[in-house]
C-alpha cells in the first residue's frame, strides 16, 4: 500500500501518517525502487492504533509511552489519568454552565448590568446604586468594582461588596461632590467638603483596608485617573476614616480599662 491507500484503510489523512513519522510514532517502510513507501498489514495496524488512542485525548507523548510498553500497563495507566483529566474537565464546565444559567436568570429579571457579567454580589450592589448615570465618577467607581470582582478571592470579594452596600444611599451625593472637583487644584476648600461627604459612607473596615496611593497595584489604578482636587479629597477621607477608627478603639480601651477598676 502506498500512504494514500493506508490512511485511506485507517481514516486518517495522508498528512497525519506522515506527522506521524516525524514524531516518531510510526516507523517509516522501506520504499520501493521508485522511491515511494510501501505499507504493509502491520503498518496498518499500529496506524490504527495510534488514531484509538489519539481519538481518545491521549497526546503524542502519551501515546508514545503506551506504544513502548508491550505489556499495556503504560496503557491502562495513561488512561485512568485522561479519565480524572476528563472529570476535572467537566467539574469546571458544570460549574460554568451554573454560573451562565443564574447570569442568565438575572438578565431575564432585568437584573444583568451593562458592564456584566460580575458576580451575584456586585449584580446586587450595583442596582442598590441604580442605573449608570453621567457621573464620570460613578463610571470610574463601577470600573474599579468591577475589576474587583474580577481579580479578589471569591471570600474576600464577597466581604468586602457587603460591607459596601451600605454606602449605596449616598454614593450620588458623593460622586456629585468630586465630580465638582474635576480641573480643580488640591487647595480647592471644596476637597474638605467632599473628603467629608466620602468619609461619613465608608464603614471602617474599608476605609482602613484601601491601599493608599502610592501602594501599587489597584491604587495606583484607582488615583492615577483622578484629577489633582480629586485624589486630595479621596486621600483626606482615607485619612479621616483611619482616625476614626482610631479614636474608636481608644475608646473601647478606656471602657475596658474602666471595666477593669
Amino acid at each position: 500500500m502506498r500512504i494514500g491507500e493506508i490512511a485511506a484503510l485507517v481514516g486518517v489523512t495522508p498528512r497525519a501518517v506522515r506527522h506521524y513519522h516525524q514524531s516518531g510514532l510510526l516507523p517509516e517502510p522501506a520504499r520501493r525502487a521508485n522511491g515511494y513507501r510501501e505499507y504493509g498489514i502491520r503498518d496498518a495496524v499500529l496506524l490504527a492504533r495510534i488514531r484509538r488512542l489519539t481519538e481518545l485525548g491521549l497526546g503524542l507523548d502519551e501515546v508514545r509511552g503506551v506504544l513502548a510498553d508491550d505489556e499495556g500497563r503504560g496503557l491502562v495507566e495513561v488512561l485512568r489519568e485522561l479519565e480524572e483529566d476528563l472529570a476535572r474537565q467537566e467539574a469546571v464546565i458544570r460549574e460554568r454552565r451554573e454560573r451562565l444559567a443564574a447570569l442568565l436568570d438575572r438578565a431575564r429579571d432585568g437584573l444583568l448590568p451593562a458592564d456584566g457579567p460580575v458576580s451575584a454580589e456586585l449584580a446586587e450592589l450595583l442596582a442598590g446604586l441604580g442605573p449608570a448615570s453621567d457621573s464620570p465618577m460613578a463610571a470610574k467607581d463601577r470600573e474599579i468594582l468591577a475589576l474587583l470582582d474580577t481579580v479578589v478571592p471569591e471570600e474576600e470579594r464577597a466581604r468586602l461588596i457587603g460591607l459596601l452596600r451600605g454606602t449605596a444611599e449616598y454614593a450620588h451625593e458623593v460622586y456629585a461632590l468630586l465630580d465638582a472637583l474635576a480641573g480643580a487644584e488640591p487647595d480647592d476648600p471644596r476637597v474638605a467638603e467632599a473628603a467629608r461627604a466620602l468619609a461619613a459612607c465608608l464603614p471602617d473596615e474599608v476605609g482602613v483596608e484601601l491601599p493608599a496611593e502610592g501602594a501599587g497595584g489597584l491604587a495606583d489604578v484607582f488615583f492615577g485617573d483622578l484629577g489633582p482636587a480629586q485624589s486630595a479629597a479621596v486621600r483626606l477621607a482615607l485619612r479621616l476614616v483611619q482616625e476614626r477608627q482610631q479614636e474608636l478603639q481608644q475608646e473601647r480601651l478606656q471602657e475596658r480599662q474602666e471595666g477593669d477598676r
